[in-house]
């Protein structure tokens, strides 16, 4: 079976797209099939507490949330200001799961 990573750039802020996006995963999700959210950039605020609702519609039907440590780093933000369902993973996951024969990718 496919993995999916889905990859968003931008957040909740940049407009309906970013969103749509998110949703997006959580059809995939909620479908059974294996979903992964990766938020880099600014798309990182979209993993704070109480700031994409979508987020939490994305985990509660089984998607596996990342979130760009390195970004979080820069943006001044830390794990306990994330959704509790966060991981930060360092870009060598990533690119492991990038490179994986059975991974779809889709970058936003």
């Amino acid at each position: 079976m496919p993995e999916h990573l889905l990859i968003e750039s931008e957040g909740p802020a940049y407009g309906p797209g970013a969103v749509r996006f998110v949703t997006d995963a959580a059809h995939l999700a909620r479908a059974g099939d294996s979903t992964s959210l990766l938020l880099v950039d600014n798309a990182v605020f979209a993993a704070v507490a109480g700031a994409c609702a979508e987020i939490a519609d994305f985990t509660g039907v089984g998607g596996e949330l990342l979130v760009d440590a390195y970004a979080v780093h820069q943006r001044a933000l830390a794990q306990k200001d994330l959704v509790p369902e966060a991981r930060l993973v360092e870009m060598d996951e990533v690119a492991t799961r990038l490179l994986a024969p059975e991974t779809r990718v889709v970058w936003h």
